[in-house]
């Protein structure tokens, strides 16, 4: 017993000695010096500080402005402004016009590249290159010159309408043209490249191997894209969704030219108040409350997101 007592006690005498401390103080030198490194950014990453410095001190600049010219009155600090957007009718008839269209074109991008996406997903490399470049076209035109493009096809002797006319679908031309319709179509045609292309790069990174595994177990192709290939796209869906959601809240040239003046959308109010009635802290406020509606819907989605993590 003594001589295990004695055992015992060296041992302990040997973790307690300098040498020992020494190495396990360049263990705890090492641990902290790995989570500064996890902190700090790397070589790379120091060379792209001074451009993040402009990017916050112009967008931290215009926020800022744009934040006190809500807030700030003739006699001080004031809340007039955001009251008078809530109260008045109009304006929020606007917004909530604006929520509407902008949802309609979000899930209108969805249903239509979602399987575009998947169809994609399903070709070869060549093949998938040609129709990738398909999709890319739309951004070599400008935004501008597409719109007006949907003139000439919405119009009342429009593609459209001649089409249908021409199969006795319907006897009279359908109003297409400077209504909401027209808008959601002209947004959605916009915004369906941004969905299209990241959700087709998160569909490729799904390991085909589970899905293999899925069909030797005996699901059909109908089964493993509802329980296997879908459920691990969704992450990334949502992620796009969101993303044309955002943007789809400040347009303002599709709703100005396929709108006619009958669909103003936010856009279309804060250039009018800008522009127009020079109302530059009513246009701030609208424009700060659509700000914090946008990080608003943002917050929730990630919470949401941590949430389903979380069960999984």
């Amino acid at each position: 017993m003594v001589a295990e007592e004695r055992t015992g006690s060296e041992q302990g005498l040997v973790e307690l000695s300098p040498e020992r401390l020494k190495v396990h103080g360049r263990t705890m030198i090492t641990m902290s010096s790995s989570r500064w490194h996890r902190i700090l950014p790397d070589a790379n990453g120091w060379r792209a500080l001074p451009l993040l410095a402009l990017f916050l001190i112009v967008f931290d600049y215009s926020l800022g402005g744009l934040l006190a010219k809500s807030v700030h009155g003739g006699t001080g600090l004031t809340l007039q402004y955001f009251k008078e957007a809530w109260t008045t009718k109009a304006y929020f008839h606007v917004f909530v016009d604006t929520l509407r269209v902008s949802l309609t074109a979000t899930v209108v991008c969805v249903l239509l590249g979602y399987p575009l996406a998947y169809w994609m997903r399903g070709l070869d490399e060549r093949r998938r290159a040609a129709v990738m470049t398909l999709v890319l076209m739309t951004f070599w035109v400008s935004i501008l010159v597409r719109t007006y493009a949907w003139i000439v096809v919405l119009g009342n002797a429009g593609l459209v309408n001649r089409t249908l006319l021409a199969t006795g679908l319907i006897h009279e031309p359908l109003t297409l043209l400077y209504s909401e319709v027209g808008v959601t179509i002209g947004m959605a045609n916009v915004l369906l490249p941004f969905l299209v292309l990241p959700l087709l790069t998160a569909m490729l990174r799904i390991d085909d191997r589970l899905l293999q595994a899925a069909a030797s177990l005996g699901a059909s192709r109908r089964q493993i894209f509802w329980r296997v290939f879908f459920p691990l796209s969704l992450p990334a869906l949502g992620v796009c969704a969101l993303l044309l959601f955002m943007l789809s809240l400040g347009f303002y040239i599709t709703p100005a030219i396929l709108g006619g003046g009958k669909v103003p959308l936010l856009g279309n109010l804060l250039d009018t108040l800008i522009n127009e009635t020079s109302e530059w802290a009513l246009a701030a406020a609208i424009s700060t409350a659509l700000l914090a509606f946008a990080l608003g819907v943002f917050a929730i989605f990630l919470h949401l997101n941590r949430m389903t993590e979380t069960k999984s």
